[in-house]
């Protein structure tokens, strides 16, 4: 966790709304985030919080309002949207890597196209993020020899490789069996402690208590409660949020 001071205004929501047909999915919703800052988005299923974070880096356009990712409008301008996501990493709860390349491959594939990187430059630093993960020897291996754990870290690995400012991740343990979450949440823990702005929809709400430094609950479209770990958890707010926590209590 960082300290109580967090730095200048990297991600800023302003009324945003998002339908899906006559479904309002996120009602006028607004949010600033800081640099540094990790943000657990917690919520009940069909809340918005995946759809919000999918808007930050325009997987979703949005249809209303204005989201300005470190200066710069998240609109269709293609130079904008380039640029944003040059600078935002997301990882998915599928793990979204190429089943036909290898492992060194998908990591690289991204920083020689994008950056302009060479291939002996790229693996190089493909090699050092597989170690940062604990998978140092898998480098040549597929996808699909690889447990679902795994996966997910060669996904968090491939979402490094692009040096990003913010790091998304979309309930990145929610696909895998109980036994392979902690592997993914300790790589999480040490990405969360070395710097990087974080935004997280999970249900683990454990790492949310224990990492995070701001918890933001979503029902229906709407932002209930933004306020710290200690408070969301030891005192929410609003009624909507005390009833989720009882209903997930077990799982911290």
């Amino acid at each position: 966790m960082k300290d109580d001071n967090p730095a200048r205004p990297i991600i800023q929501a302003r009324q945003v709304n998002k339908r899906f047909g006559a479904f309002q999915a996120l009602k006028n919703v607004s949010a600033t985030f800081y640099e540094g800052q990790v943000t657990a988005i917690v919520g009940p299923s069909g809340s918005g919080k995946s759809t919000f974070l999918r808007t930050l880096n325009r997987l979703e356009a949005h249809d209303s309002g204005e989201i300005v990712i470190d200066g710069i409008e998240l609109n269709s301008n293609l130079k904008n949207l380039d640029a944003i996501r040059r600078e935002v990493g997301m990882v998915f709860q599928s793990f979204n890597l190429f089943s036909h390349l290898s492992i060194l491959r998908n990591i690289t594939l991204a920083p020689m196209r994008v950056r302009k990187m060479d291939r002996a430059d790229a693996e190089v630093k493909a090699r050092q993020l597989l170690e940062r993960v604990g998978l140092q020897s898998q480098a040549d291996k597929y996808p699909l020899q690889l447990s679902g754990g795994q996966q997910q870290r060669v996904a968090i690995a491939r979402a490094l490789a692009m040096d990003p400012k913010i790091l998304l991740f979309d309930e990145p343990t929610s696909a895998l069996d109980p036994e392979m979450v902690n592997e993914v949440l300790s790589v999480m823990r040490e990405l969360a402690y070395s710097g990087i702005t974080m935004l997280v929809v999970t249900h683990e709400m454990g790492f949310a208590r224990e990492v995070a430094d701001r918890i933001i609950f979503f029902d229906h479209g709407v932002i209930l409660e933004d306020t710290t770990p200690d408070v969301f958890f030891s005192n929410p707010a609003h009624e909507r949020a005390q009833v989720f926590l009882s209903q997930v209590r077990h799982g911290f």
